[in-house]
Order: structure tokens, then C-alpha cells, then sequence
């Protein structure tokens, strides 16, 4: 069930005299806020994007004794911990549209310009988000700056996307990524404090289906919907599609995927890109250590 949103600005410190610039970040028709627009490519996120367990049970371990979470980049309202107070942030109007009503409704807002007092937060998470950022210091600075403890980030190591097999059908996807996802190490730097970085294995029938998410299913990557949500596939021309609808359907109906990459198949876990960075503020990390 949705909350009101005037009731959650009170709560956790909107109108505190704080001076809002959303203007500094340019968003499109549909409020997206980063180079990708999700009023465009957004509207079937939901039939392809669930959240998989063995994902939501890495972040809600990193989360840690929180009872009050910001998510911010927050879509469709994956990975939210349905047992604790969440308050989302999410800029597109399209994506907050296809949360289930079972979660809060999501305030407009960008991750540069987060609307709340400081520390209002026990901790903060984004998932799959940060590359979409305008501004990813600005932004990282306001999770620290309105969350107390642990900020969890899912994210993609850009210099391990050329592990999955994608590569060899649409390199120019895999470029793509590669030039949007921060650094993890980048990512550590700016949020500052304690950092751990863990490399998070992908579940063979993973649900969540972000591109690496068929390592062991490429038919699934067929259907140009799987491929439309996830937004890399938006910045590519019609031509690279066509090619890799056409290559990989070849390869798939002669043996030739399956000769060089069939052990996928069978594969229950796929160590990707995929990595989900835990940032704690100096004097937890120091309290854990006393």
C-alpha cells in the first residue's frame, strides 16, 4: 500500500530549508534523469526485471540491523526489504508507474539532489543505478550525507562485462556498458570511509534480467523486450540488434553456441561482472573493530 507523500516529507526532513537544484541536472519528458530514457524503453521493465532471491538476500545481509532505508534509483522497487520503513526515490514517471501496490509510492527526485535531512537514513541502498547518474560524486556525497550507516551498492565492474559471450555477438553493447558503469574502485573512493567490494556470483535461473542474467539461456536474449530492459541495448543501432538476433539464432540452430559455450547451460553459478559494494562511515567501521 502507497504512502502519502507529505507524511513521508515530514518524516525524514524534505522542506528543511535545504535549497533544491533540480534544475542543474537536465531530466527528459518523462523525468529520467540519466543518458537513458525510461519513458522510451521503460515501459516493459517489469515483465523482465523481478528481483532474484539470491541477489535480495546479499543486499538485505549488507543492510545489516536497519530499520529505516532510502532506495534510491528505486524503478520498479526491486530488492526493497518489505520488513523495514523504506522511503524510494526514483526520477521517471514511467518506472514509478509499475511499482506493485504493495510497495510505497516513490518520490520524484534525483540521487544529486536528495530531498531529506542529514542522517535521516539508517542506511541507503542503489541498485543497478549508479551508471545512470549525471553527477556520481554529487550523488554518492548525498547517500553518505543523509544516511547513518551502511550504503549497498549493485552494481557492474566495467573491466569483467567482456567475460560474458555477448561480447563476441554485439561487442558494441558490451563497449556500451563499459563506458557507462563506474569503477567499483571510483565508487569506493568517492564514498569514502570503510568500503568492501564482494564479487556476487549470478544464480543460473536468475530473475532478474539484466543482460549477464541469461549467461546459460541465450534464447531469452531473442526477445528484443529482454534485451529493451536493460538499457545499453537503447544505445545501439537497429543494425547491431538485427545482427545479433540474426548470428545468435544461426549459432543456436547449429550447434555452434552450444559447441563453444554449452557448459553455461549447466552452470549454477556465473562469476560476471556483477558486484554489490558495501560503504560504512569511519566510526562504524572503527566501533566494529573496538
Amino acid at each position: 500500500m502507497g504512502v502519502d507523500h507529505a507524511n513521508t516529507a515530514v518524516a525524514h526532513g524534505i522542506g528543511d530549508g535545504r535549497t533544491t537544484t533540480h534544475d542543474e541536472h537536465p531530466r527528459s519528458t518523462d523525468g529520467s534523469a540519466g543518458d537513458a530514457d525510461y519513458g522510451a524503453i521503460g515501459g516493459g521493465y517489469i515483465d523482465y526485471r523481478q528481483p532474484d532471491p539470491h541477489l535480495a538476500a546479499a543486499i538485505r545481509s549488507a543492510l545489516g540491523d536497519a530499520r529505516t532505508l532510502l532506495n534510491v534509483g528505486a524503478g520498479a522497487g526491486s530488492y526493497e526489504p518489505r520488513n523495514l520503513d523504506v522511503t524510494a526515490v526514483e526520477p521517471s514517471a514511467s518506472m514509478r508507474a509499475q511499482r506493485p501496490a504493495v510497495l510505497v509510492e516513490a518520490i520524484d527526485a534525483t540521487a544529486e539532489d536528495l530531498p531529506f535531512a542529514d542522517g535521516a537514513f539508517d542506511a541507503s541502498m542503489a541498485t543497478f543505478t549508479v551508471h545512470q547518474w549525471s553527477d556520481l560524486a554529487g550523488g554518492l556525497r548525498e547517500l553518505r550525507r543523509v544516511t547513518t550507516g551502511p550504503v549497498v551498492i549493485l552494481t557492474c565492474d566495467p573491466e569483467l562485462l567482456d567475460r560474458s559471450w555477448i561480447t563476441e555477438y554485439a561487442p558494441e553493447v558490451i563497449a556500451t556498458e563499459a563506458r557507462r558503469y563506474p569503477a567499483p574502485r571510483d565508487i569506493a573512493r568517492l564514498l569514502g570511509g570503510d568500503v568492501e567490494v564482494r564479487s556476487l556470483p549470478i544464480p543460473l535461473d536468475c530473475t532478474d534480467g539484466f543482460s549477464e542474467a541469461y549467461f546459460g539461456r541465450p534464447e531469452a536474449l531473442l526477445d528484443p523486450g529482454a534485451r529493451l530492459a536493460n538499457s545499453a541495448w537503447s544505445f545501439v543501432d537497429q543494425a547491431v540488434q538485427d545482427r545479433f538476433e540474426r548470428d545468435l539464432r544461426a549459432d543456436l540452430a547449429s550447434g555452434a553456441w552450444d559447441a563453444a559455450h554449452g557448459g553455461l547451460r549447466a552452470l549454477p553459478e556465473f562469476e560476471g561482472s556483477l558486484c554489490l559494494i558495501i560503504g560504512r562511515p569511519e566510526e562504524a567501521a572503527t566501533d566494529a573493530s573496538s
